[in-house]
């Protein structure tokens, strides 16, 4: 199938404004990969929609998926001839545009620029979390994300959900909102490779990982509230907490106790820029990787510690039991006493023969789980992808 469309105005803003990518971008550069030999580039610039030539949307995306410091230079070159030039026009009817980044669905206007260029739009919905829990999102976010979901329902020729938690909340979306529901599929995004993690520890004594933006959904305050517990429990000889992630919005409780509590400092290590490598290092040495959020439409980061053979303690959410099944060990994010014990569990040292033991210990019983766990894949993904395109077809 080549009559593919991508809309690729998300990735242009953030790489043009030298942003590391998301999550939600790391989506989006995927499917960049899987259809750059077949599909066009649409950029949306100044109320104008404009698709590049083939020639130009291969180098476009190779620009995208390999930059370099002269990346603005060649998005100047390849986007800027194709603005200017108002009399030629493509034939694009019929084509699939896909918009992975939820980018232009919040404005009303979106939905008649789709009709003009007569295209078959595919919306690819990462989550519901700004409709459902408004209270952990930016003040206005509620408002643009109910149209974003109005809009992808109005016009939408298929969407591609990243979790059946997303999808099944798309679907009560929609009927609280009289509406259709388009064609649908659940792909589970693929997980892109790690680097390999250095074999030296990067801190001596024991120690937690959390990895995410700190903001109030991910529940770092809680955390916290434990850790202070374990400091008055344990003394000198509670495990270390490393948060990895940059502060976001409405977490002034959280930086208060990262910046003023003195039973926390020394035990608790922030860390607000981290390389993939880093990163890849410090979960491989953890005791667990917590994961304690009130909503998530997926969840990268359990999948990823799981894959280093890292033990999960998580929510009790439906998207990390569709991803890990029964692999990890899931605690109520309001839980602070079930936290606090699985905690203390998964942080004393591991002995020797901790997995041969008549009571094997709750982190070794874990680490015999993990290893028949499957991660998705991106293979796998795009299978999903290709079958429904050709249905819609």
């Amino acid at each position: 199938m080549k009559n593919i469309l991508v809309d690729v105005t998300r990735l242009l803003d953030r790489f043009m404004a030298g942003r590391l990518p998301t999550g939600v971008d790391r989506v989006s550069l995927a499917y960049v990969g899987h259809f750059a030999h077949r599909a066009q580039a649409v950029v949306r610039f100044a109320k104008r929609s404009v698709v590049l030539t083939p020639a130009a949307s291969a180098r476009l995306f190779e620009a995208l998926l390999q930059p370099s410091p002269r990346f603005g230079w060649t998005v100047r070159k390849l986007v800027g001839p194709e603005y200017c030039n108002l009399l030629r026009r493509q034939d694009i009817a019929g084509k699939f545009l896909f918009n992975t980044g939820h980018t232009g669905l919040e404005r009303a206007t979106y939905p008649a620029r789709l009709r003009r260029m007569a295209v078959r739009p595919v919306f690819f919905i990462h989550d519901l979390i700004p409709i459902t829990h408004p209270e952990y999102c930016r003040p206005g976010e509620l408002a643009k994300h109910v149209m974003r979901m109005r809009n992808a329902l109005e016009v939408a020729s298929g969407i591609i959900a990243n979790s059946q938690a997303t999808l099944e909340a798309l679907v009560d979306f929609a009927a609280a909102a009289g509406l259709a529901m388009p064609p649908a599929t659940v792909a589970l995004l693929g997980t892109p490779r790690m680097p390999e993690p250095a074999a030296a520890r990067p801190l001596a004594e024991p120690y937690f990982v959390m990895l995410g933006t700190i903001e109030a959904r991910k529940n770092h305050l809680l955390i916290l509230q434990v850790w202070r517990r374990l400091v008055e429990i344990m003394g000198a000889r509670a495990p270390r907490l490393v948060i990895i992630g940059q502060r976001g919005w409405e977490c002034e409780n959280v930086v208060d106790l990262l910046e003023r509590c003195p039973s926390l400092r020394g035990v608790v290590i922030e860390l607000s820029s981290c390389s993939d490598a880093d990163v890849a290092t410090y979960l491989k040495h953890a005791q667990a990787l917590l994961f304690p959020s009130f909503a998530e439409g997926y969840g990268m980061p359990l999948v990823e510690a799981l894959l280093l053979g890292l033990p999960v303690i998580a929510s009790d959410l439906p998207a990390f039991r569709e991803i890990a099944g029964d692999v990890s060990e899931y605690v109520d994010p309001i839980d602070a006493l079930g936290w606090l014990e699985r905690i203390a569990a998964y942080g004393a040292p591991d002995a020797p023969d901790a997995l041969t033991a008549p009571d094997v210990p709750a982190r070794a019983q874990q680490i015999l789980r993990i290893e028949r766990f499957r991660a998705p894949t991106w293979a796998a993904h795009f299978e999903v992808v290709d079958a429904f395109m050709e249905s819609l077809a």
